[in-house]
């Protein structure tokens, strides 16, 4: 373990007042219902039960890479071809995980589905649940870019109903305002009720930043460099519609491409190749 992982970097934080939207599905809305919260998270000093700090190669026995959907496009009008673990678009540099998109002519693999951008999607093998999540990462800018690291159920539940957790959002034509949200099947943005918030982070395509989440029963708090900025309570009526945050979920690294957020002021091929740099990802489960 280096010096560099050791370092808890400092950043000027500023809350602003809308809210966050969902990466993977149909039509996002910048409208979020605002939950913002200010106060302070510490991530445990104990040793995390789950994590990477990304030396040597991708450990292949922790991550999958997502291809699944490839060939018939990927939600949101997304325009990026997810490369598998035989392609470099993921990779390990310099003691960080490297999530790169590329303006390239592909290769008309089996599963290509017209593309003319590539990047990469990881997700944990291990399903992960209440607990402190830290991701500490260097975001793309650029136009067209649109980077996420957050949550899914893998037990076959189809969203909204399973929930979703969105630790960061950021698009490239907007840069350094970071969302956070959750969605469920009472509270999503097809309805325009997702519940989130948002945060400037100065310099967070410049320098590595962390992402963190604490995931109670009764608590979803998302937060920057030690300082939270939303937090959303189990107090809606409506049971598992409302709250279906009972189950363990995937956590997943990726950089999108257009979209129908992402793209919204289309994609600047010249800023190409753009990467997401990923120091590492620790998880503390919940005792």
């Amino acid at each position: 373990m280096t010096v560099k992982k050791m370092t808890w970097w400092l950043a000027g934080v500023t809350l602003l007042a809308t809210g966050a939207s969902a990466q993977q599905m149909d039509t996002p809305s910048l409208g979020a219902t605002n939950y913002a919260y200010d106060g302070a998270m510490a991530a445990p000093a104990t040793r995390p039960s789950f994590g990477d700090e990304f030396s040597g190669t991708i450990d292949m026995r922790r991550w999958r890479w997502d291809t699944g959907q490839n060939s018939t496009g990927w939600p949101n009008h997304e325009l990026q071809y997810y490369a598998g673990p035989d392609g470099t678009n993921a990779r390990i540099e310099k003691g960080a995980l490297v999530i790169e998109a590329r303006a390239e002519a592909l290769r008309k693999e089996a599963d290509w589905g017209g593309q003319r951008y590539s990047s990469a999607k990881l997700a944990t093998k291990q399903t992960l649940g209440y607990g402190f999540y830290e991701v500490r990462a260097q975001l793309p800018c650029g136009r067209g870019m649109w980077p996420a690291i957050w949550l899914l159920p893998m037990d076959g539940s189809r969203w909204p109903d399973g929930g979703e957790i969105d630790i960061m959002e950021m698009v490239g034509f907007d840069p350094e305002v970071i969302h956070a949200t959750v969605h469920s099947a009472a509270f999503n943005h097809r309805l325009k009720t997702q519940r989130g918030a948002e945060v400037r982070v100065a310099g967070a395509c410049t320098g590595y930043h962390r992402y963190q989440l604490e995931w109670t029963p009764g608590t979803i708090t998302i937060g920057v460099d030690g300082r939270a900025y939303m937090r959303v309570k189990n107090d809606q009526p409506g049971g598992a519609a409302a709250w279906p945050f009972t189950r363990p979920y995937s956590l997943i690294l990726n950089l999108a491409v257009g979209g129908d957020w992402g793209g919204q002021r289309g994609v600047d091929d010249a800023a190409l190749p753009q990467a997401m740099k990923v120091d590492y990802v620790r998880y503390w489960q919940a005792k």
